[in-house]
């Protein structure tokens, strides 16, 4: 039998096209599903009416255990967050923070007090994006914090996984941060007891245009009693043999303060520098003899939300190993439906002519 062959060389005419369609839907009408896919999968989209499924590939269903993605597999892989720019969708615009937010794992930590010291970390990591970038390998932020995670922790260790991202994603800006809770034994007021009181603290590093800076903040859980409730109570008592409680409430302070210099300073220092502020720090293990102790040293420590502010200011400004730093206080009332706060800064770093509509909502301690 002789086939004509054409000249492949030559472009059809439309003529020839629509004859070549209808002689292909005239042999895919009559052919069965497992033979269009043997041809070409796609000429089953050429039969009018016809079912998606029809041209898709039969495709297994059993996972491959035994498939390896060795490199010239992962080569073919599709990357669209290092496409082109014109997958960009929206503006062209310099992001300056792209990241991921809480992966965690085990971080060992040196404190001045008890060695060192292993606690779940939370990790946020984020780089700056160029305007003509479409993406980041966000994978690779973990991958860099992964390589230097079984190191001590240092400032230093931190660096240098920031180092290795900024590098990786080819970015100018970065920050990492670790949020944890630091355990720290605590004695009671007068019962000889002792528990473990636990301090939330997060630790910082910020790089912008190669200038690096680190960050302390620290959640400090307090007692606030009022000292307007705790004079009208004496006035009841003294005046009219009325017996009448001040009120009190447990309040949070949220101290962030930049770190300067070459000394350290630890975790357990900087909760000494808050409870030097305001002593009235709420208390882990408790008998009677340590709640009369507590009511008494309220009651020689009344503050409003405005003295707290000052006072953790006064405590922290005497420090030469802090530089900037910001204090924001809630004192969640028991006497109003509302909380009363505050919100001290000292220099530039914290500044800010707008805060976060949810920031006094952090400060909630439940637990």
């Amino acid at each position: 039998m002789n086939i004509h062959s054409p000249d492949l060389d030559c472009a059809p005419s439309r003529e020839e096209a629509e004859a070549a369609l209808a002689l292909l839907r005239q042999w895919a009408g009559r052919a069965s599903d497992d033979e269009i896919v043997a041809l070409d999968p796609a000429v089953g989209t050429l039969m009018p009416g016809s079912f998606p499924a029809r041209a898709y590939p039969a495709l297994s269903r059993a996972y491959p255990e035994d498939f390896v993605a060795d490199p010239a597999y992962r080569a073919t892989l599709p990357d669209l967050q290092n496409g082109p720019a014109s997958l960009i969708r929206g503006a062209k615009q310099l992001i300056q923070h792209v990241g991921i937010s809480n992966f965690r794992l085990p971080i060992r930590y040196r404190t001045r007090d008890a060695g060192e010291i292993t606690l779940e970390t939370s990790v946020t990591g984020t780089v700056s994006l160029e305007a003509e970038k479409k993406g980041i390998n966000m994978s690779r932020i973990m991958r860099s914090f992964y390589a230097h995670a079984e190191k001590d922790f240092s400032f230093a260790v931190v660096e240098h996984a920031l180092d290795d991202y900024k590098r990786d994603l080819g970015s100018f800006d970065a920050r990492i941060m670790m949020r944890f809770s630091f355990p720290v034994r605590i004695a009671s007021l007068r019962s000889g007891l002792s528990g473990w009181q636990y301090y939330d603290i997060a630790l910082e590093l910020v790089d912008v245009a190669g200038v690096r800076k680190r960050f302390m903040h620290l959640d400090y859980v307090y007692s606030s009693t009022c000292p307007c409730s705790l004079e009208l109570s004496e006035h009841a008592r003294m005046t009219r043999g009325q017996l009448a409680t001040p009120h009190s409430q447990r309040s949070v302070a949220r101290l962030s303060v930049e770190l300067v210099g070459p000394k350290c300073l630890w975790f357990e220092d900087m909760i000494e520098l808050a409870r030097e502020g305001v002593p009235t720090e709420t208390q882990v293990m408790v008998k009677r003899e340590d709640e009369q102790a507590f009511a008494e040293l309220n009651a020689a420590n009344p503050i409003f939300v405005e003295d707290a502010a000052r006072l953790f200011c006064e405590a922290l400004r005497g420090d030469a190993r802090i530089g900037d730093f910001r204090v924001v206080a809630s004192h969640q009332e028991s006497l109003h439906s509302h909380d009363a706060i505050s919100l001290l800064t000292e220099g530039e770093t914290f500044a800010a002519a707008s805060l976060d509509p949810n920031l006094f909502q952090t400060l909630i301690h439940a637990r």
